[in-house]
């Protein structure tokens, strides 16, 4: 890719260096592009400080009680101090194992910063809540995109990992993808192309946009377009263009949605493997060959709105004046002539019904079919009752 060349992951295999990973992470935080840890420093001090001074009034009851119990008190304080020192003990552990991941992490860090300097691209260790329209990012809370690589040659290109978290009320899990963020020139219709054998689904639309492609397009993806724009979709996806996602990208999920196109893999991308960042380098070079194509797409439902053919009027010019005193001397009146036709292109844009794809919420009726059943049945049961109580008693 243009740009990002020639490919160089040297940095990826380097020995480690951590003192240098390290001043790496620390000035990362100097300068604000990564949060610091004084938070989880502190709350590691409260737990050690609440532990210790359980176990501190537990040893001065012992010693003030120790009088009256006897040789008990030496059997109660011992079984007191137990959980105490297992909790010590814990907090040790976790403490231990946390400085090894954040020196691992350190690590990851350092070495990603210098392969984005190698191929010409920017290291962003983390993006709290990424401003992207795509449908992955407005999913869960405590969203974070991490790892970052961003390219901005020959177009804006961005390819890091992305995390959010997910609840049902009682169970909370962290959801981790690999993603790709390609800038386009225009903004296009919303389309997603859900790959067939990845195992993962971005969301479900509803019936009647869902479009069929020629070719063997279908065995690999199932393509899904807002109604009205299936000829815009067929604009977009020339046999030529399908082939290039069929042989590059098939295992990943594809969104095209205002002027960004969003390729999303369930596995992160940003990692350490030199293998895996020449498959994500090979994949966005080979479909920005076939991006600028893309920029001469234009909407005919704003083109029927701005496509207007304005006649202008103009006078013709006056004729000149004739001799003073010539007889018979008489001129038509100045009459309006058309000039010629102006004509307005569609702007760049998509009008709203292509904007976005219609979710199918089958599911949200049926929640309600179910909870209405759960109200409805006790309430109807108790009012036959109530009548049949009545009916007895009358």
């Amino acid at each position: 890719m243009t740009g990002i060349r020639p490919f160089d992951a040297r940095a990826l295999l380097t020995p480690p260096d951590p003192r240098a990973a390290k001043a790496f992470t620390a000035q990362l935080r100097a300068t604000g592009h990564l949060p610091g840890t004084g938070a989880a420093v502190v709350g590691y001090a409260i737990a050690v400080a609440f532990i210790g001074g359980i176990g501190v009034v537990i040893i001065v009851l012992a010693v003030v009680l120790s009088p009256f119990l006897r040789e008990g008190s030496l059997i109660l304080g011992f079984l007191f101090l137990i959980p105490i020192g297992l909790g010590l003990g814990g907090l040790a552990l976790g403490w231990v194992l946390g400085q090894r991941a954040q020196r691992t992490q350190e690590d990851r860090r350092w070495r990603l910063a210098g392969f984005s300097r190698d191929v010409g691209m920017e290291y962003v260790p983390a993006v709290p809540a990424p401003p992207l329209p795509g449908v992955l990012f407005g999913i869960g809370s405590d969203r974070t995109g991490y790892d970052i690589l961003r390219g901005r040659e020959p177009r804006f290109v961005e390819i890091g990992n992305y995390a959010y978290t997910t609840s049902d009320g009682k169970n909370t899990r962290t959801s981790r993808w690999g993603y790709i963020a390609i800038r386009l020139d225009v903004p296009l219709p919303h389309i997603v192309l859900d790959a067939v054998g990845n195992g993962v689904k971005l969301g479900v639309w509803e019936r009647g946009q869902r479009l069929s492609l020629e070719g063997d397009f279908d065995r690999y993806f199932r393509l899904s377009c807002p109604e009205g724009y299936e000829r815009d979709a067929l604009y977009l996806f020339t046999p030529d263009v399908m082939a290039r996602f069929i042989d590059n990208a098939s295992a990943l999920e594809v969104e095209i949605v205002d002027d960004w196109m969003f390729l999303y893999s369930p596995n992160e991308l940003s990692t350490l493997d030199p293998a895996r960042w020449a498959w994500a380098f090979a994949v966005v070079s080979a479909l920005l060959d076939k991006l600028e194509q893309w920029g001469r797409w234009r909407d005919d439902k704003l083109r029927a709105d701005a496509s207007v053919i304005r006649p202008a009027v103009a006078a013709r010019p006056a004729a000149p004046a004739a001799p003073a005193g010539a007889a018979g001397a008489s001129h038509p009146a100045q009459l309006p002539v058309p000039a010629p036709m102006s004509f307005t292109p569609a702007p760049v844009g998509v009008a709203p019904p292509g904007r976005r794809l219609k979710r199918n919420n089958a599911w949200l009726i049926t929640l309600l079919v179910v909870a209405g059943a759960f109200v409805v049945v006790p309430v109807l049961l108790f009012a036959v009752g109530f009548l049949i109580f009545l009916a007895q008693w009358s």
